[in-house]
């Protein structure tokens, strides 16, 4: 049985673009009606409230968003769709004045009363603002409380979207068609009973965040499975530059059995002067690279995945870091909320060694997005982690929360324009939400078998064929590894028939999730024969021209993936080619 609902605006996630896009919509339109749905609780889960370091934006003396713009666009490679950067580098002014003014946020500031901003990798200018190192927590923390001021925003808390439901009449066909059908709902599980839901909407806003939590080292938070890209690829939306997943240098290695999640040091530490180290203490990034320690993240983590694999590790098998040498109480007062958790992990920050090792930390790919964050699916826009094309191959440290906030604000917005103009709610096919909750309850058909042991053979495959460095061999092995492990997860069932709080149906559930996008992550980085930013192929080592430069594009199409590629439009600026001002003034 499914129970039907309705709503004007669906938002999927509770994360900054969620609850940025119910904030606009709401200021936009204070009569629609607007329900956030969340797998966990609001503003409790998902990444945003996990940012440490800071936000990107040009607001200080001798910056520019020219500047900015230029260090994303470098950063990623010559990937990024260059409207889409623009657009965040220019908005990001307007949403940091409006988190401190509007949403009451406090970021750091110098004596002169000026927002102070720190250093970050793979930046020309000091330009992240920040709450100490718990940016994250104070930004999700103020949303929350804008959103709980307005008990006109519904919240659906505890429910897992399992479908994107069509429009009746324009369902897609053997998984997947040439252009995805109008959107009309969305199917949850309540997980606090089990029971499905079928909310119906003028407007839908996917914003689960991405998460690449299906390798063995990996910083989302525990609630991530990819189960929205998942859900658009069944969908038939096209996904870009799915090859790029950014690994974060620093994720706290806490022992040999530990996969830890969400506790990384933060770039700000290796901006402010810290040093990588080797199992034998000695410095080693600048073997690697001139900037040493201040290098891109790809850059880092491949460079400490080669020492690793030399067995230049430390007794857990990765590396260390070390502040000590810039004072002990210096640290202490810079990074206090690090310096604290990693002493909860029985590390000395501010005087001692973290023991570290990469760690998936972000994926750049994505939903292929518009800049007003529509899709190919009437009804259906994207905004956040879930969107690609703004990164391109390497995401800067600080343009991620920016990011979220940037376009799920232009969502909402967008989103109660659209039904201003007309776009309205449409009637779902309920065949195809039939067939969504029989898919969903097919581990309580199957005989009872052991989830962890396929996910623990997931991570490890990840890790090692499709990580940090790559090659051909290695990858069409996890392709074949990959479709054994879908089979092996199929032919296990859960062991309770209990559907309420069946945290044994929802990992299953999450597993399927992370091996469909694990296969699309494969396939694309076989396809992209030549190296960008988080994508390394030690059998193409060469970045390729980037004056021809391309991004991959993933669709499922008859139940296959197929992999092609488009060209990259330079519409702002060149390969070669940069955009300074004669006199670098901080943006007004």
């Amino acid at each position: 049985m499914i129970e039907r609902h309705a709503t004007d605006i669906l938002i999927l996630g509770s994360g900054g673009a969620g609850l940025f896009a119910a904030l606009h919509a709401h200021q936009a339109n204070p009569h629609l009606s607007i329900t956030v749905a969340s797998k966990g609780l609001l503003g409790k889960s998902g990444c945003t409230r996990m940012v440490q370091g800071g936000y990107n934006v040009a607001l200080i003396e001798g910056d520019s968003v020219e500047r900015h713009f230029m260090d994303t666009i470098e950063g990623g490679k010559w990937l990024p769709n260059q409207e889409l950067a623009w657009t965040l580098v220019v908005k990001a002014i307007e949403r940091v004045r409006e988190l401190e003014n509007e949403v009451g946020c406090f970021f750091d500031r110098n004596p002169d009363g000026s927002l102070h901003g720190k250093a970050f990798a793979g930046q020309t200018f000091d330009r992240t603002v920040h709450k100490g190192d718990l940016t994250g927590i104070e930004i999700i923390n103020r949303l929350m409380e804008q959103v709980w001021a307005r008990p006109s925003i519904g919240r659906l808390e505890e429910h897992r979207a399992i479908a994107l439901i069509p429009e009746k009449g324009h369902a897609p066909v053997a998984g997947g068609q040439p252009k995805a059908p109008p959107l009309a709902g969305v199917l949850f599980i309540d997980i606090r009973t089990g029971t499905f839901k079928l909310v119906e909407a003028k407007a839908v806003l996917l914003a689960t965040g991405g998460g690449p939590t299906m390798y063995k080292y990996h910083t989302p938070s525990g609630d991530k499975a990819m189960d929205g890209l998942a859900m658009a690829l069944d969908y038939g939306l096209p996904l870009r530059d799915m090859e790029m997943v950014q690994f974060h240098p620093t994720g706290v290695l806490a022992g040999h059995d530990t996969r830890m999640t969400g506790t990384i040091i933060e770039e700000g530490l290796r901006g402010a002067g810290g040093y990588l180290l080797d199992g034998a203490k000695q410095r080693f990034m600048f073997n690697y690279d001139p900037r040493g320690e201040r290098a891109t993240r790809d850059l880092v983590s491949q460079s400490m995945y080669r020492e690793m694999m030399a067995g230049r590790t430390t007794p857990n098998g990765g590396l260390y870091i070390s502040m000590g040498h810039l004072g002990r109480d210096k640290v202490a007062k810079m990074f206090k909320g690090m310096v604290e958790r990693c002493a909860d992990c029985g590390f000395d920050l501010a005087g001692g060694l973290v023991e570290v090792v990469p760690t998936a930390h972000y994926l750049m790919g994505g939903v292929v997005v518009k800049v007003d964050t529509s899709t190919d699916a009437v009804g259906l826009y994207c905004a956040g982690e879930d969107a690609g094309g703004v990164h391109g191959a390497n995401r800067l440290g600080g343009n991620g929360v920016a990011n979220s906030t940037v376009y799920g604000g232009i969502a909402g917005e967008t989103m109660a324009a659209d039904i201003k103009r007309g776009l309205g709610r449409r009637e779902p096919d309920m065949a195809a939400a039939q067939a969504a909750m029989a898919m969903a309850l097919e581990p309580f058909r199957a005989k009872s078998g052991d989830v962890n042991v396929i996910r623990d053979g997931l991570l490890d495959m990840m890790w090692s064929d499709v990580g940090i460095i790559r090659e051909k061999s290695g990858m069409e092995r996890a392709c074949v590894r990959l479709d054994e492990l879908g089979a092996e997860l199929a032919a296990a069932g859960v062991p309770d028939t209990n559907r309420a709080f069946n945290l044994s149906w929802h990992d299953w559930l999450n597993l399927r999730s992370q091996i469909a996008m694990s296969k699309v992550v494969a396939g694309a980085a076989l396809g992209r024969e030549n190296s960008r930013g988080s994508h390394f192929r030690e059998d193409f080592k060469e970045p390729g021209d980037l004056a021809t430069s391309r991004f991959t594009v993933v669709r499922k199409t008859d139940g296959r993936l197929a992999v092609t590629d488009e060209p990259v439009e330079f519409t702002h600026v060149n390969p070669g080619e940069t955009l300074i001002r004669e006199t670098p003034q901080a943006a007004e």
